[in-house]
């Protein structure tokens, strides 16, 4: 598979960005990953990257954003952190991302049985650790439909928090940065939240977080022809 170039970040559009991550994880789970000469894309990036999208995702060992998408060295940035919290620094990652580096996608990638997640939901406090996990524990409120066992315990409490904290990081994107809601609100750039299955490897994009344009607006067609969105 070719690395991107100059002129195909630049022809590329937010949905068609999207339709490249879901074909491939497909290729992923199906395991046909395409083939790639990673040396020879070592020589072709060195002078230059073009990523056609962003994703931030958990550090879990489990979650690399390249072979979960099936994507090589220069196509995509990958931003890292326990629990796929927003701070300022990973918003200012994301806006040189869209802004300045021309990508055309940004993805929140959730996932299931996230140590992160279980730690917030068992109030862990433990060092610098406990300043992340503060940044969680509004997505263990947030959830109420459990009422008994609000623990890691509780495996479906769990994951509803875990797709409850991606969605309210898709959220602090457009609130607190005016670069990428005016990206966003321009149709120059998309944003989507999503969770990986550990168990499977398939990634369920969800349509309702799906902003590009106008923010109502679904691009129907990407959803008719994947089949992979929730």
């Amino acid at each position: 598979m070719r690395t991107h170039t100059r002129e195909t970040q630049a022809s590329m559009t937010p949905d068609r960005a999207l339709e490249f991550l879901m074909a491939g994880n497909g290729r992923f789970t199906d395991n046909l990953r395409a083939h790639r000469d990673l040396l020879a894309q070592v020589n072709e990036t060195r002078s230059g990257q073009f990523p056609f999208a962003t994703i931030l995702s958990c550090i879990d060992s489990r979650t690399s954003a390249e072979l979960i998408f099936d994507q090589g060295l220069g196509d995509v940035f990958s931003i890292r952190i326990a629990g796929n919290v927003i701070n300022d620094d990973i918003l200012g990652s994301m806006e040189f991302a869209c802004k300045v580096a021309g990508s055309k996608l940004v993805v929140v990638l959730g996932h299931s049985e996230c140590g992160a997640i279980k730690g917030a939901c068992d109030h862990v406090q433990l060092g610098n650790l406990s300043t992340l996990l503060n940044k969680i524990e509004p997505s263990v409120y947030f959830e109420r439909t459990e009422v008994s066992d609000r623990t890691s315990k509780n495996g479906v409490f769990v994951q509803r928090v875990a797709e409850i904290q991606v969605r309210r990081s898709v959220e602090a994107i457009v609130e607190r940065s005016v670069v990428l809601r005016e990206m966003i609100e321009r149709g120059q750039v998309g944003l989507i939240g999503a969770m990986y299955d550990v168990g499977s490897g398939d990634v369920t994009f969800f349509r309702d977080t799906w902003m590009c344009g106008d923010i109502k607006h679904f691009y129907l067609d990407v959803w008719n022809r994947s089949g992979a969105a929730k």
